[in-house]
């Protein structure tokens, strides 16, 4: 039809074959269309649970608990002289022993054919026995690799006879909110059990651990799931589903999974070494606000504030300071405060590192090499001290001291605290909305370190001078160091 159209000639043949072109290419586009919805919305899941569900495991724990139990004393009026009877008896037959063997049922999967399997770390933790059932119900004893409790993962290793059916990891940063995803597991004992939904929301924190980045997800996940697989739509694993949002304890539609770029570089360390080493840079960070953002000249609110440096640490060495603004590490880019510890932490250990920082109003390189996360790391206690007499600082709504015995004692505050201590706060001040109290140390203003009440004054004056409305105060109080911006009053 469309090669005789084009024959026609005048403005009438024109026209035709305008309006044919036009019709064919509308109909090539919902052609596309309707194919590339049909690709993301299947009729059915049932062949890509026919091959999936084979490698996704149950497994089962048994523990003993030991428990000491009293028999209960018959209830027998006070000052009876049966009282102190029964209490001898039972003084004399002493507690009885008792142990029981409790036993939990989790899910996991398989990522080799020669038995490694993944589950998490809360459904073996504790465990004396780990058995892991195969979906032809073959029950193989399992032997615990290496587990990580920071990211609630497991690796276990059973031995078969025959090569085990196995999955492969795909990609979870290529995800996006909207994808479907098909979750197998063991939900309540019943195994092999397969729900579908989408993904609901990224970069989830749930306060599990610091390393938290859940996949949220509306497939049913329900007690029992835990540790089994979230595949994409290619069978692809790109999540392990962890923990589930319930105020009843069964599915409301909000399940998390830790996704396989959290947890894959954690797994091949458990098999490879037993244990995960992190890496370490010794600093304590606290969230860029748009206050912050603004009084640092920053363009919008990003990267994390270093509000400490830990003495001898790799920071330290590297001369990032308190006040540094860290924008990238290792060529990735921190967009949030939390998103740093987990870029950290993956970094190989000794690797010499770029650190950008944005500092006194510019980018400043610098090159770190990470050190390995000890979790007994302790805040450095600071040192110096001065002395210096009450003053009240109208601008910010505060009454200061230089560090003296009596406001030490007073504050019972370190016997080499550094800075100036608040007294007093105007209830109606500034510095009271900030919930700055009485005991703070203001250790920098404007990040400056400061030591006499004259020297807290002296910036306040540079900062209105310069034009600005907010100061840059470094605390350091019952919670640690932290950052806070006070706005300076007008006029």
């Amino acid at each position: 039809m469309i090669s005789k159209a084009v024959r026609f000639t005048g403005s009438n043949g024109v026209l035709v074959r305008a309006a044919i072109i036009f019709t064919a290419a509308m109909a090539i586009y919902w052609i596309g269309t309707y194919g590339a919805l049909a690709k993301t919305a299947p009729e059915s899941f049932a062949d890509l649970a026919e091959k999936l569900l084979p490698s996704v495991v149950n497994i089962s724990t048994t523990q003993t608990v030991e428990g000491r139990e009293r028999p209960n004393m018959p209830q027998v009026p006070p000052g009876s002289p049966f009282e102190d009877f029964f209490k001898e008896f039972l003084d004399r037959n002493g507690p009885q022993q008792r142990s029981r063997r409790a036993t939990s049922l989790g899910s996991g999967f398989l990522i080799s054919k020669d038995g490694y399997v993944v589950t998490n770390n809360h459904v073996i933790a504790d465990a004396d026995e780990i058995t892991v059932i195969l979906q032809d119900d073959t029950r193989l004893p399992a032997e615990l690799v290496g587990r990580d409790p920071k990211t609630d993962l497991a690796v276990l290793k059973v031995k078969s006879e025959k090569d085990l059916p196995a999955v492969g990891f795909g990609d979870s940063g290529s995800a996006r909110v909207g994808d479907w995803v098909v979750a197998i597991g063991n939900p309540f004992g019943l195994g092999g059990t397969v729900t579908a939904g989408i993904i609901s929301a990224r970069g989830r924190d749930i306060n599990s651990g610091p390393y938290d980045d859940y996949i949220q997800t509306d497939a049913s996940i329900n007690r029992g799931n835990s540790g089994g697989p979230m595949f994409n739509l290619k069978g692809r694993v790109i999540g392990i589903n962890t923990a589930i949002f319930s105020p009843t304890g069964g599915s409301v539609g909000i399940g998390f999974a830790i996704p396989t770029s959290t947890a894959k570089p954690v797994i091949d360390q458990l098999i490879k070494n037993g244990s995960v080493k992190r890496g370490w840079l010794g600093v304590h960070i606290q969230a860029v606000t748009d206050e912050i953002a603004e009084t640092l000249g920053l363009s919008e609110a990003e990267g994390a504030l270093v509000a400490n440096v830990i003495e001898d640490s790799p920071a330290e060495k590297a001369k990032i300071k308190a006040g540094d603004v860290i924008l990238t590490f290792d060529g990735k880019k921190v967009e949030e405060m939390r998103s740093l510890p987990r870029i950290v932490a993956e970094t190989q250990v000794g690797k010499a590192t770029k650190v950008s920082v944005w500092r006194d109003g510019k980018i400043k390189t610098l090159r770190v090499a990470v050190g390995e996360l000890d979790d007994e790391d302790q805040v450095a206690v600071r040192s110096g001290g001065t002395k210096n007499g009450d003053r009240d600082i109208d601008d910010l709504g505060l009454t200061l001291s230089g560090i003296t015995d009596a406001v030490r004692s007073r504050f019972k505050l370190a016997k080499d605290a550094k800075g100036v201590v608040v007294t007093k706060v105007d209830s109606n001040g500034p510095a009271a909305e900030k919930n700055i109290r009485p005991g703070d140390v203001i250790v920098e203003v404007s990040q400056a370190e400061v030591s006499t009440t004259a020297d807290v004054v002296k910036k306040i004056r540079e900062v209105k001078k310069d034009g600005r409305e907010t100061v840059l105060l470094l605390l350091e109080g019952d919670n640690g160091m932290r950052f806070v911006v006070v706005r300076l009053p007008t006029g």
